[in-house]
């Protein structure tokens, strides 16, 4: 599994082992869904701004979101043993940590949580209804379980 791991705003600089964090949950996410490790996924560690503007573009909704994640398009000629391309992630760092501070919640920990949730969406994980909501949320928890992260959704 590759990470392309691009730190644009400093006040990621907070998280301690940001990359090595962003890297092991990816990998328990990959590992849960038996998905074939041999991809490649971005990840964009921006600031509210950047993800407002973002999310603008190409949702078409004027905020900054915790996270963005957007899959990338079925490549049918991958080279043989090249990485396929999964998808990219964005994360605003003022969202991601004033969520954090809302919720009582250590930032590594949200942070996680929102990396493994971008991933299953890469994945093709979603919650546009009650059932598949369930599904994905039950993923959650067990992957951050197996992260040492408690379950996100209890209050």
């Amino acid at each position: 599994m590759i990470a392309a791991i691009d730190i644009a705003d400093d006040a990621w600089a907070r998280v301690k082992d940001l990359e090595e964090l962003t890297e092991r949950a990816i990998e328990a996410a990959l590992d849960h869904a038996g998905t074939d490790k041999n991809v490649e996924i971005g990840v964009l560690f921006a600031n509210d701004e950047e993800a407002a503007r973002l999310n603008t573009q190409w949702r078409r909704k004027d905020y900054a979101p915790n996270i963005l994640s957007f899959p990338a398009p079925e490549m049918h000629d991958v080279p043989e043993g090249e990485p396929r391309p999964l998808g990219d992630l964005i994360l605003a760092s003022g969202t991601v940590a004033r969520e954090a501070e809302e919720q009582g919640k250590p930032l590594t920990s949200h942070l996680t949580h929102l990396i493994v949730h971008g991933t299953l969406h890469l994945l093709g994980f979603d919650h546009l209804d009650k059932r598949d909501a369930e599904r994905m949320e039950a993923a959650e928890i067990a992957i951050l379980a197996g992260l040492g992260v408690p379950d996100p959704y209890l209050t």
